[in-house]
């Protein structure tokens, strides 16, 4: 585990995360989010793009795509409304012989190797949380550790992204934090063409009327603004595969049943019977 020794105190640091995301949709809001995180002089300083969007439309994946894009390292926080301000810093552990560890939390890690740092879901954290991150998001750049005592910077390589969810479980963000967390990138629904690719993407293995009919599905769903998402259908796609194959499993056959039927049942299992109402 690497470690970092600020003002005789060892924090230990995170590994980055790496994840099999790939961004598939709209090219212009990768765009967005690298113009966010530009430096264009020596005195000026990357902003704090906020991705904002309906659970499941690929928001946190945008984000990722975008820092892979700059070649750094990329740090994933996930927030809840358990989050704590340490949490978001620096947590001590008991270690071996009952010595205290210094943790820095995936924050603190990006910021020391000017890495990116994700911050998923933040409008589920609370004010308290946010506030401890208010000197990193302005020209400060810099969190204080009430557990070490220390003032921790960041270095000028580091970028912060957070994603949001629109929905009604979330807590509003202070005006403060909001004036901090500039430009919004909003995140819509795909297109048709854009959703089956990013199925096709997800799911190789499927095969196209499958692909079609969770499609037809989600088009119908988002024209009646309901809030199922890409990542609602993957799933249907999925468990309608499944019960085909345990189907065929079950009597000894190749496959030869048409989907409708599994597909019926997969989008009830996942979204419930009020969500047939978009089955055809």
């Amino acid at each position: 585990m690497e470690t970092v020794i600020i003002e005789g105190v060892t924090l230990h640091l995170c590994h980055p995360d790496v994840f099999p995301l790939d961004w598939v949709g709209r090219s212009d809001l990768i765009d967005q989010v690298l113009a966010a995180w530009l430096v264009i002089e020596e005195k000026d300083l990357p902003l704090n793009p906020r991705i904002v969007g309906k659970p499941g439309v690929g928001k946190t994946t945008l984000a990722y795509a975008a820092a892979k894009r700059l070649e750094r390292e990329v740090y994933f926080f996930q927030a809840t409304m358990d989050t704590r301000p340490e949490d978001l810093i620096v947590t001590p552990v008991i270690a071996e012989q009952g010595k205290i560890r210094y943790m820095a939390s995936p924050v603190v890690t990006a910021m020391l190797k000017g890495g990116v740092l994700i911050l998923d879901e933040g409008n589920r954290m609370s004010e308290k949380s946010w506030a401890s991150l208010a000197p990193l998001l302005d020209n400060r750049r810099y969190v204080e550790s009430i557990v070490t005592g220390l003032k921790i910077p960041a270095r000028k390589e580091f970028r912060f992204c957070a994603t949001m969810n629109d929905d009604a479980s979330t807590f509003e963000l202070p005006e403060y934090i909001h004036s901090r967390l500039q430009p919004q990138i909003f995140i819509d629904f795909p297109e048709p063409d854009e959703e089956r690719l990013i199925l096709q993407r997800n799911l190789p293995f499927a095969p196209k009327d499958i692909l079609d009919y969770v499609v037809r599905f989600l088009q119908l769903a988002h024209q009646a603004h309901e809030r199922y998402t890409v990542r609602d259908g993957i799933n249907i796609a999925r468990y309608s595969l499944k019960v085909l194959e345990n189907n065929r499993l079950l009597s000894g056959a190749p496959r030869e049943e048409r989907p409708g039927r599994a597909l019926r049942l997969a989008i009830e299992m996942i979204l419930g019977d009020k969500a047939l109402r978009y089955f055809s």
